[in-house]
């Protein structure tokens, strides 16, 4: 659009000398997003972010960085130990001035869910406490894998609000008080567990926590991107938005993609998110189709004159 819009002539008029025609240029200052936008293909690349071809003019595009260390005599105390204190996605987009790594085939982009996230809340039509377990038990919980647990609500306005994460690495005794805490903190309307691991022992520990509370227990039948995938036009649409900063569980996301999930460790938070939004947009995600195996006969042709069957 801003390409399109430079066409007007103007004289530069420079006071004791000749006046003369000024050049259009048009500057832009950004924190750089992933390489797969387009001011990097632009500037950085010197490609055309539509048709990929080389730029006819590369040298018309001229790029160069500044960071908040280089203007520190400028910024108020502490401002520059906030930034550290970020997670290392972040850190390397606002405190070093560089491009994120782009994931092929992203489900879910950090400026997407930048782009909505989301300041006021509306009154919540539904709130649900998602938890996804992982296999391990209760002494290896404490140290190696995080049960995650992510409160969600769909407002009044039909959007839905990831609202806490409460992902934390214990054992059975320890994450189920906290998920429970979290059902009363926010006065939710359900708990949705994962099963695969442990089985009915879910459930058994959220009713340990706090005897009868409502507990709907799902199966993973598909695969975590397979889940995820619908959910990624919602986040485009704003129909889904972050009601505060959640660092570690919007890098889970961001590493889902088409080809498969391309982060370091498992989406323990992710998954007990996407359970969420499963329960609060029962629409969205379609029945898993069973295969059926039905068996035919096979007529071989032997001979002209013989022939046989297979069952």
């Amino acid at each position: 659009m801003a390409l399109t819009r430079l066409a007007q002539k103007v004289t530069q008029v420079i006071e004791g000398r000749d006046s003369r025609p000024l050049q259009p240029r048009m500057y832009y200052d950004c924190n750089p997003p992933s390489k797969a936008h387009w001011s990097y293909l632009v500037f950085i690349q010197k490609r055309d972010p539509e048709t990929k071809q080389n730029l006819p003019r590369p040298d018309d595009y001229a790029s160069f960085q500044i960071n908040p260390q280089d203007n520190a005599e400028n910024l108020s105390a502490g401002y520059l130990d906030t930034l550290s204190g970020l997670s290392a996605r972040l850190r390397k987009r606002f405190l070093d001035g560089n491009f994120a790594d782009a994931t092929p085939n992203q489900l879910f982009a950090s400026e997407t869910i930048d782009k909505w996230r989301a300041h006021d809340l509306p009154d919540m039509v539904r709130v649900i406490v998602g938890v996804d377990p992982s296999g391990s038990g209760d002494v290896d919980n404490a140290d190696n894998d995080a049960i995650g647990i992510v409160v969600g609500g769909l407002g009044t306005d039909g959007v839905a609000y990831l609202l806490e994460d409460c992902t934390v690495k214990a054992g059975p005794n320890t994450w189920g008080s906290i998920a429970v805490s979290a059902f009363d903190r926010h006065t939710a309307d359900l708990v949705v567990g994962e099963i695969n691991f442990g089985g009915a022992m879910v459930k058994h520990v959220i009713d340990t926590a706090r005897p009868r509370t409502p507990f709907k227990q799902v199966t993973a039948s598909r695969g975590k991107c397979v889940r995820a995938e619908p959910f990624s036009a919602l986040y485009e649409q704003g129909k889904v938005r972050h009601a505060g900063a959640f660092n570690e569980l919007e890098d889970e996301l961001t590493a889902f993609s088409t080809v498969g999930y391309l982060g370091e460790s498992s989406p323990n938070r992710a998954d007990a998110w996407i359970w969420v939004l499963t329960e609060l947009f029962p629409g969205i995600v379609k029945p898993r189709k069973e295969k059926t195996e039905v068996k035919m006969p096979l007529r071989l042709n032997m001979s002209n004159t013989n022939t046989g069957w297979m069952q």
